[in-house]
């Protein structure tokens, strides 16, 4: 009996010690680890057979991941039968149950299979076979033998960087999508336009890039707190001072900018496709066009005002002009939009709509003749004419809009999906509407701010630790099951204020990237933040063989 009760012990000892091997990010639906059987061994005589051509793409991102963190060379071959020894097969059956995104995993010690719905399923396949290996640089690249089942919680998994703040250039965009594909997310939110620069090139008005693109300087530290709704905007050698309190906000006076071509937009547009994720451009509009301004100054409630880009952050209401509702304004606007949907394949465009101040359009006497001769009787009905006005001419292009919730002012656009950044109401009234909802509230899921109560390095004054990430549910209790279907998914916004370089990005994203994509692909049920902190720790490892920067303040714990 004592020797029965040992070997028990022992096959328990080892099924742990091999299940603890599996530290895959997200939780896949269903894993059963086949602790009896020996692992899958990868060395330069595996093949990658694969039947359809369309899966060459996610053939090739393994073959090159395993090339460059291993040293190690896959032949890829096109084949009748998937069947054999040390290969790695991929295959497509249409016929599984589940949505685009499904796949399963077998692996054991001859073979390891890979069956998918449809190529992207493949995709992800490959992203959960990635972290299978081991986490470090090693002789032996064995994949533990297991069984996978797993398909994603929610259609949309975004994930936004704000390129407009401070300017990323093409190589590290290119970094950052495949971040997001390691993460199985599937929508990049790439913020291309505000008041602090204007970041892509339209042919047709070459003064938004020579002039919008560039800015004279950039705030040194954060606000000084209260009052600043009260600024007197009052330009001096680098600095602007600010009442009632007299304090100084200082500017570094180093010129920063710079825009993508559109032939480097095509360049991630295809970069990201190999990669399964949809670039959403956004063109903001009728506020945060302080950039459009400065180029174009006609375009604005003071046409004959020179128009700076700002060297400060925030929306100053008395200072932060908008967008003129003239038919000129919507002629500019179309013809910018028509240059960006002809480069984004993407069906959506997003067009902003937010933090508009409506002191402008109040105050301006042509604005007031507009609403008159249109029957408005606010401005928030001057609002929802606006972005009716976009989405109608989007909508004949074969494009929907998504605006941040404040497009809900004045009443919806008719086929409008909605972001929800100032808490859920927005996205629980959009959702009551039967418009879709993209929740992304900005103290749950604004990656600028701080992780960390006291940070080494200057943030967004507010915290966001890792749990309030990883614990959020982007489907609130007071919809009903009905309502409930609205709810898209969910996104995680990066904005650049206080980010220069790219390993601040790395920094503030992980591990909370981490946390986003468990909660949005992971069924609500299997999720676990201890179980996730455990598996983080395998993650991290991943990270330093990738030698991506993130918060190490989370090995301590």
């Amino acid at each position: 009996m004592k020797k029965l009760a040992f070997c028990f012990l022992l096959f328990v000892f080892n099924f742990n010690l091999s299940a603890q091997e599996i530290n895959i990010i997200p939780q896949p639906v269903e894993i059963v680890n086949s602790a009896s059987n020996k692992p899958f061994l990868i060395n330069e005589n595996t093949k990658i057979l694969f039947a359809d051509q369309s899966n060459l793409n996610s053939a090739n991102f393994l073959s090159d991941y395993l090339n460059k963190y291993y040293n190690v060379q896959l032949e890829k071959k096109v084949a009748a039968h998937l069947a054999g020894t040390n290969v790695i097969t991929l295959a497509i059956d249409k016929g599984l149950k589940g949505n685009a995104g499904t796949y399963t995993l077998q692996s054991n010690q001859s073979s390891i299979a890979i069956v998918a719905k449809s190529d992207t399923g493949i995709f992800y396949g490959i992203q959960t076979l990635i972290q299978l290996l081991p986490a470090q640089k090693t002789d032996k690249l064995t994949i533990p033998s297991v069984s996978i089942n797993d398909y994603p919680r929610f259609d949309y998994r975004g994930m936004h960087l704000d390129v407009s703040r401070h300017f990323f250039e093409v190589a590290f965009v290119k970094k950052y999508i495949d971040y997001l594909a390691l993460h199985k997310m599937n929508y990049f939110h790439w913020h291309l336009t505000d008041d602090h620069g204007w970041r892509i090139e339209i042919k047709k008005y070459p003064k938004l890039t020579e002039i919008g693109a560039w800015r004279a300087g950039s705030i040194i530290g954060l606000w000084p707190g209260k009052g600043n709704e009260e600024i007197r905007y009052q330009v001096l050698p680098n600095e602007v001072k600010i009442s009632p309190k007299n304090a100084i906000l200082k500017t570094d006076g180093i010129k920063h900018g710079g825009f993508y071509t559109q032939e480097e937009i095509k360049e991630v547009i295809d970069y990201a496709a190999k990669r399964y994720i949809t670039i959403i451009p956004e063109i903001e509009m009728p506020a945060h066009s302080m950039a459009v301004l400065a180029a174009y100054p006609e375009l604005g409630t003071e046409p004959n005002k020179k128009y700076q880009v700002p060297q400060t952050w925030g929306m100053m209401n008395k200072y932060n002009n908008v967008l003129q509702p003239t038919e000129k304004t919507f002629e500019f606007l179309q013809d910018v939009l028509t240059e960006v949907i002809a480069l984004f394949p993407s069906p959506y465009i997003h067009i902003g709509g937010d933090e508009a101040s409506k002191i402008w359009w109040r105050a301006s006497s042509e604005t007031q003749k507009i609403m008159k001769n249109n029957n408005l009787k606010d401005e928030n009905a001057l609002q929802s004419y606006f972005i009716h006005r976009i989405e109608k001419f989007v909508n004949s292009r074969g494009k929907t809009i998504i605006g941040w919730d404040e497009i809900l002012d004045g009443g919806l656009a008719p086929n409008a999906i909605v972001m929800s950044w100032r808490g859920e109401k927005g996205g629980i009234a959009a959702a009551k509407e039967n418009h879709k909802v993209i929740m992304t509230p900005e103290t749950k899921l604004y990656f600028n701010h701080a992780q960390f109560a006291k940070e080494d390095s200057l943030t967004a004054a507010k915290v966001l630790p890792l749990a309030t990430v990883y614990e959020y549910d982007p489907i609130p209790s007071e919809l009903s099951e009905a309502q409930q279907k609205y709810i898209w998914g969910a996104q995680g916004n990066l904005w650049s204020e206080y980010i220069t370089n790219p390993s601040k990005v790395e920094y503030m994203i992980f591990p909370r990237l981490d946390a986003l994509s468990e909660m949005l692909w992971t069924p609500k049920q299997n999720k676990n933040y201890p179980d996730f902190l455990r598996r983080l720790k395998t993650q991290f490892k991943r990270y330093d063989l990738m030698d991506i920067t993130y918060s190490q303040r989370y090995l301590e714990n």
